[in-house]
C-alpha cells in the first residue's frame, strides 16, 4: 500500500480550517496529523507533497453534468473522456451525469446506454442520475430497481414539450414512487407549455435573436413551475431538488417551502452568478454562446442568488455543463433562437469561479468547500466517501494556490468546446495538484491521469431529509 504525505497546507473542510498534514494510505485518507507527528512518518512515505502556502481541500463534486447529451439534432461536445479530464483540471474529482430514458424506451435501456458511454473512459469517478421521460407502470417499478443499484435520484422536466416534458399527473406518480423508495426527485422547473406559446409569438413577430431566448422564458414561469413542483412534492411526501435556479422569484418559493419544514433544496450554477441577460444580448449572434435553460437573468437577480447561498436556501453550486461549439452547433439557431442548442461549458471553471467569490467577499472559504464539495456529496449519497477530508474518506484532494493569477480562456481550457463563457475573466486562485483516490492525476500544469481510471459510484440516499 502506497503512502503519501501532504505537508504544510491549510486544510479546509465545510466545518473547519486547520493547519494539519494529511496522511494518505492507498486510496484513502488515513489521518490528519500535527507537523510533529508527520515528521515521524515522512521517511516512510513514498511521496511527500509540499503544500506550504496552499489550501488543501476535498476534490470538487459536480452533481449536474451532461456529457455527450443529445439535444436539438446534435450532441454535447464533451465526451466522458474529455469532460472528466477537464473536470480534473478544474479541481473536480467526481461528477454525477444524467442518463436519459427516451420516450417509448425503458429506464433500464437509458441507464445501460450511459454506462456504455462512460465505462472505461472517465478520468475521475462518476455516478448517474436518471432522467425520466416516460412514466408508466413499468418505469415506476424500474425506479425501485435502480435505487437498489445506487442510482438514487431521478430528474423530470416541466419544460421541453415533446422531448422531456412530463405533465403534473406523471410527475405526481413518480414523486409518489420516490416517496416509497427513498430517492430524491430533481426538477427542471419552467412552465414549458406557456413558454412554447411565447416562443411562437416571438418568432411570428420576427424576434429571432438569442436575447429573446431569455425574454420568453420569463422569471415568473420559473417561479410558477417551482411553486407547482413544491406543492406536488408535498402531496406525494417526497423530497425535491430544484436544479439550476436562476430567478429571485423562484428562490422565494424555495425559501417559503423550507421555512415551512419541507424537504426542498435548490441548486444554482456559476453562469447565473457571474453572467447575465446582457451576455445573451451580445451582438453578431455572440449571444448564442450564452443560451441555456433556465436562461441567464437580468443582473439584479444575482444579489438574491448570493444571499440564498449564504443563508443555505440554495444548497449546491453545480455547473449544468452541457457544451456546444459556437461554430457548427450554436449556429443551428442563427435565424431562430429556439433552435440554438441549450447549454454552456463550465465543468473546468466552477471551483475557480467560486474561489473568486471568496476573494470578492460573497462567501467564506468553508462555504466554498461546502457548496462545491461536501453538500453535493451529502445530497446525493456519496458522503463521507466523497466531499470531505477525514480518516476513511477517499483521498480525493486538491492542493489549491489561493494567490495564483489566471485568465479564463478557450485558448487554455481543456473542455472540448471552441469558446469559454467567461473569456478574459481574471481569477485569483488556481488548482496546483489533484489527487483522485490517492493518485496524483494533475500536478503543476501536467495531467498524469488516464481515461478509464474513474470508477462508477453507487450512491446512497440523501442525508438531509427531515
Amino acid at each position: 500500500m502506497t503512502r503519501t504525505l501532504i505537508r504544510g497546507g491549510l486544510v479546509i473542510t465545510a466545518t473547519e480550517e486547520l493547519r494539519a498534514d494529511v496522511l494518505v494510505e492507498g486510496e484513502e485518507v488515513a489521518a490528519l496529523l500535527s507537523p510533529q507527528a508527520s515528521d515521524e512518518l515522512a521517511a516512510s512515505a513514498e511521496t511527500v507533497i509540499d503544500a506550504s502556502g496552499h489550501y488543501v481541500i476535498p476534490g470538487g463534486v459536480d452533481a449536474h453534468t451532461h456529457m455527450e447529451m443529445p439535444f436539438g439534432g446534435t450532441f454535447a461536445s464533451d465526451t466522458f473522456e474529455t469532460g472528466t479530464r477537464a473536470a480534473a483540471w478544474g479541481g473536480t474529482t467526481t461528477i454525477i451525469d444524467f442518463a436519459i430514458q427516451s420516450v417509448g424506451k425503458s429506464a433500464r435501456e437509458g441507464l445501460d446506454t450511459w454506462h456504455a458511454k462512460a465505462d472505461g473512459r472517465c478520468a475521475i469517478d462518476y455516478g448517474f442520475h436518471m432522467i425520466l421521460s416516460d412514466i408508466n407502470d413499468q418505469t415506476l417499478k424500474e425506479m425501485d430497481a435502480l435505487v437498489a443499484e445506487g442510482v438514487t435520484s431521478f430528474k423530470m422536466f416541466m419544460a421541453y414539450p415533446g422531448v422531456f416534458y412530463s405533465d403534473d399527473g406523471r410527475i405526481l406518480r413518480a414523486m409518489q414512487q420516490a416517496a416509497d423508495n427513498g430517492s430524491l426527485m430533481m426538477m427542471h422547473a419552467e412552465n414549458g407549455i406557456a413558454i412554447d406559446v411565447l416562443v411562437q409569438q416571438a418568432l411570428a413577430a420576427g424576434n429571432t435573436d438569442p436575447r429573446f431566448h431569455g425574454q420568453v422564458r420569463h422569471p415568473l414561469l420559473e417561479a410558477e413551475a417551482t411553486h407547482r413542483a413544491i406543492q406536488l412534492s408535498r402531496v406525494a411526501g417526497c423530497p425535491l431538488y430544484i436544479v439550476h435556479v436562476s430567478a429571485s422569484e423562484a428562490i422565494d418559493e424555495i425559501v417559503r417551502a423550507r421555512d415551512g419544514g419541507s424537504n426542498v433544496f435548490g441548486e444554482t450554477c456559476p453562469q447565473y452568478l457571474f453572467l447575465s441577460a446582457d451576455d445573451l444580448a451580445r451582438p453578431d449572434f455572440e449571444g448564442a454562446k450564452y443560451v441555456c435553460s433556465t436562461p441567464l437573468r437580468p443582473i439584479e437577480h444575482q444579489a438574491a442568488l448570493w444571499r440564498a447561498l449564504r443563508t443555505n436556501d440554495l444548497s449546491v453550486v453545480s455547473t449544468d455543463h452541457c457544451p456546444f461549439c459556437f461554430n457548427d452547433q450554436k449556429e443551428l439557431g442563427r435565424n431562430d433562437f429556439s433552435k440554438i442548442p441549450n447549454g454552456l461549458p463550465g465543468v473546468e471553471n466552477r471551483m475557480d469561479l467560486l474561489h473568486q467569490a471568496v476573494v470578492d467577499g460573497h462567501i467564506s472559504r468553508r462555504r466554498w468547500v461546502e457548496i462545491a464539495c461536501t453538500t453535493p456529496a451529502r445530497m446525493f449519497g456519496l458522503h463521507p466517501r466523497k466531499g470531505t477530508i477525514a480518516p476513511g474518506s477517499d483521498a480525493d484532494i486538491v492542493i489549491y494556490d489561493p494567490q495564483a493569477q489566471q485568465v479564463l480562456s478557450a485558448r487554455t481550457h481543456h473542455m472540448n468546446v471552441d469558446y469559454n463563457a467567461y473569456e478574459g475573466k481574471q481569477i485569483t486562485g488556481k488548482v496546483r495538484t489533484v489527487l483522485s483516490r490517492g493518485e496524483v492525476v494533475l500536478d503543476r500544469g501536467e495531467f498524469t491521469g488516464r481515461a478509464g481510471r474513474g470508477r462508477f459510484q453507487q450512491r446512497g440516499t440523501c442525508e438531509y431529509l427531515v
